[in-house]
């Protein structure tokens, strides 16, 4: 922080002298609003022994900044106590001096209020790059475009960010420098992605208080008044308190708000609840005579007390629930707390506030908060957090507990291969012995480096966003897929009919087929195995061909090369394509209930399987393992397993959703089926039999139209699942369902949302992963995204240098 000039201290007199001198020095007018604001701290100093200066910008000119500079240069050694830069209406003065003002006040800088204010981009920047002294700073409704606030806040410790509708996501570094944050309010953001956000949130030390949504009557980030709910009214009714007194009464009254949120309120709110919060003391007669006596009076709580140390919330019924179930607090048909949303109502959230189990999820990745969108944290919440997070959220991926760098796993390598300095050698040892050491330290490896990259790496594909054809147009990308056995190649088909390999590691192009005239988007492709140099192909108005690429250019060009090229015969409204795992045939489905079943080596259609469903078949998918099982999905709701050496006529077995299936595929070991119906509905069935395995139980829209598309990750460890009408990517144990990390996708340049229209993950490296995207506005722009969840999109890792770190909300 900047030394200010040595003065001799000041009165508010003096102060206004030296404003005086000033205006004559600069040969301007005085500013009477500025006198006034002189006279007015005159008169509160002497009635009250403190003062503070209250600055508006908008009675303010040009010709006023100078004198003030001046001024403000001594109000650090001045007897004034504090100053407000405050902003009522559009400013009459220009903005690049603004900066400068705010910048000379170094101590006594209390309170900076920007709201409603359309400042330059530069401005902003500077702002946020340089920082203030300010202990206070509302920047609600600004045109803010992106969170980094790298700048120095050592005193702020209230920030408001509400209306800041540009905001769509937190950076790593966003919040580095403000040790002192106590209180953040952002409602009304497009902020939407639980894991950034919390890593961000996390960086700041001293924040006890924040909201993404706020309850109607609270103007701060302080606990609502109204939100004592159950505890509150017990610990009146023991100490024989009544609840409808003037004070509790003063709690809930609208035109008392105001006052309530003023410092000696929020001191009383938080004595109130400090005092509250623990009553494991009273017994359980207490507690159903109490309730009994509040019956009448409306329930706000969230959660159920804790009733003599009852922690395990997946317990059976109690008496204690139907206790609080007559309280309307508890549900009893659901065994869990009754939801917060059916008793106070909040407004302006931002989209993150509509994830599933927003509340518990920042409960227990923040353990010091104290107060979330104006409700305060209980003892049950921070349980019911841990609860919740344990069922439905994955830490760390392969189940690792503890947060280490990737530095610390290796070390542990070493020692456990010299032997020597091992504390555990003898186990380490027998692992070795039975060949898991390996897979161990690579699950290991993973978990470190995902952990220390809260913001993966995500990337345009290199070739395909510089490729141009003539007259400038970029390829747009409509379907690709990984090469089985080469860890470099890629292959797109676009919109317009062109197939496209590229070296996705250098960004090389190999191969570009130019769109025939009888080749329309391409919506089907697959390598063969058995052969790597070959691919299939199909477009939307049925052209099926058989390409191989060691015979296509490696140049742009309207040449058509038909060395190599098999053409099959037509499958009409095409969607769908799949070569068996013998590489001698491959099914095609299309906007139809057919499927028909093609020989490779003749090109010749050999059978057409027709009314295999009652609606179109979307997706017709051969198993890994066996060149006979298939599996097809269709808009009718179901998924079927069909055996070609029992020529299809019956299913093995059908298997049923409750939306339209858009898509299936078996798993690399063929012992599951991931099927994914309209709007998220993605469950996990066993092969064999068609039963339910796993359901993903991922948030619907609402929408009809949003497909979803979901394949695996690792191997047959994780899922990754997104939808065309959203902008994430989610990331699942598919042995447990739980949610490992959400992706959100933006592009770099306008930041507008990317939606998903199709994804893979990388056969070659873990938690990698390519997403083929498209932007609606202002125009259509298709992308592929390379994502790498173990690398960080700031450059550098987090490494916590040997340490483990353990977090507060992961049990044994």
């Amino acid at each position: 922080m900047k030394q200010s000039p040595s003065f001799p201290s000041m009165d508010v007199s003096s102060l206004q002298s030296r404003y005086l001198d000033s205006c004559k020095k600069h040969e301007v007018l005085p500013n009477s609003a500025v006198l006034s604001w002189f006279y007015k701290a005159a008169i509160q100093k002497s009635e009250q022994g403190k003062c503070s200066i209250k600055f508006f910008l908008n009675q303010l000119c040009n010709a006023d900044i100078y004198p003030l500079i001046d001024v403000f240069l001594a109000v650090d050694s001045s007897d004034v106590d504090a100053v407000d830069i405050l902003h009522e209406s559009p400013c009459n003065f220009n903005e690049e001096y603004v900066m400068p003002l705010l910048q000379t006040i170094n101590l006594k800088l209390r309170v900076v209020d920007l709201h409603d204010m359309s400042p330059e981009k530069n401005f902003l920047q500077d702002l946020c790059h340089h920082g203030l002294a300010c202990r206070i700073l509302n920047m609600r409704s600004t045109h803010i475009q992106k969170l980094n606030m790298a700048g120095t806040f050592m005193q702020l410790h209230t920030l408001n960010l509400d209306f800041c509708t540009s905001i769509g996501s937190l950076d790593k570094d966003c919040f580095s420098c403000m040790p002192s944050l106590m209180r953040l309010s952002m409602c009304e953001t497009r902020v939407a992605n639980l894991w950034t956000t919390t890593a961000a949130l996390s960086k700041l030390p001293s924040l006890l208080e924040l909201r993404f949504q706020n309850c109607l009557c609270c103007k701060d980030t302080g606990p609502c008044p109204a939100s004592f709910g159950v505890k509150a009214r017990i610990a009146f009714e023991t100490s024989s308190i009544s609840i409808r007194d003037a004070t509790f009464q003063g709690f809930h009254a609208k035109e008392n708000c105001g006052d309530l949120l003023s410092l000696t309120g929020s001191a009383l709110i938080k004595e109130g609840s400090a005092k509250f919060d623990n009553l494991s003391h009273i017994s359980e007669a207490e507690m159903s005579s109490c309730l009994q006596r509040v019956g009448s009076i409306e329930i706000s709580s969230a959660v159920p007390p804790n009733l003599n140390g009852l922690s395990n919330l997946e317990n059976k019924i109690t008496d204690k629930e139907e206790i609080l179930a007559r309280a309307h607090m508890w549900d009893l048909k659901n065994g869990r707390p009754t939801s917060l949303k059916n008793y106070i109502s909040h407004h302006h959230p931002s989209p993150i506030c509509f994830e599933k189990h927003y509340r518990e999820y920042m409960v227990a990745l923040l353990p010091r908060l104290e107060v979330l969108d104006n409700f305060s944290i209980t003892k049950m919440d921070r349980e019911m957090g841990r609860t919740i997070f344990s069922k439905y959220y994955e830490y760390l991926p392969y189940k690792r507990q503890n947060k280490q760098s990737v530095v610390t796993v290796l070390q542990k390598r070493e020692m456990g291969t010299a032997g020597a300095s091992c504390p555990n050698f003898s186990k380490f040892k027998q692992s070795c012995h039975h060949g898991k050491s390996q897979c161990h330290f690579s699950r290991s490896l993973t978990a470190a480096k995902l952990g220390s990259a809260a913001w993966p790496l995500l990337h345009p594909l290199h070739t395909f966003s510089h490729i141009y054809k003539e007259g400038s147009k970029r390829l747009r990308a409509r379907q690709f897929e990984y090469h089985p056995s080469d860890s470099r190649l890629m292959v797109f088909g676009t919109l317009d009919g062109e197939v496209v390999v590229i070296n996705h590691e250098s960004g090389k192009l190999v191969g570009y087929v130019p769109s025939a005239n009888n080749m329309n988007s391409i919506l089907g492709l697959c390598w063969l195995k058995k052969y790597p140099s070959k691919l299939l192909a199909g477009s939307d108005n049925g052209c099926l061909k058989l390409f191989d690429i060691s015979h296509i250019p490696p140049i742009v060009s309207d040449v058509n090369c038909s060395a190599g090229v098999v053409t099959f015969d037509d499958f009409d409204q095409l969607t769908s394509v799949h070569v068996n795992s013998g590489d001698d045939q491959f099914l095609a489905s299309g906007y139809s209930k057919d499927v028909a079943l093609y020989d490779i080596f003749s090109g010749k259609r050999l059978q057409l399987f027709t009314n295999m469903h009652r609606e179109p078949i979307n997706v017709v998918k051969f198993a890994h393992h066996s060149p006979f099982l298939f599996a097809t999905s269709s808009f009718d709701h179901d998924v079927k397993l069909w055996d070609l050496r029992q020529k299809p006529q019956w299913p093995c077995y059908t298997a049923s959703n409750s939306s339209g299936n858009v898509m299936v595929c078996f798993s690399p070991d063929d012992r599951y089926l991931l099927v994914s119906a309209v709007d998220n509905e993605v469950k996990q069935l066993l092969a064999v039999d068609g039963r339910l395995h796993m359901d993903f139980k991922i948030a619907s829209t609402g929408s009809a139209h949003n497909y979803t598309r979901s394949y695996y990750i690792n191997g047959s460890d994780y899922i990754i699942s997104g939808s065309c009408d959203e902008n994430v990517v989610r990331i699942c144990c598919t042995q447990t369902g739980r949610r490992l990390r959400d992706v959100y996708l933006e592009d770099v340049e306008s930041g507008n949302s990317l939606f998903v229209q199709s994804l893979r993950g990388d056969p070659f490296r873990l938690f990698h992963m390519s997403v083929l995207t498209a932007s609606k506005r202002p125009c259509s722009k298709w992308e592929i995204i390379k994502v790498n969840l173990l690398a960080s999109s700031h450059g550098t890792e987090e490494h916590s240098h040997g340490q483990n770190i353990r977090p507060t909300f992961l049990g044994g």
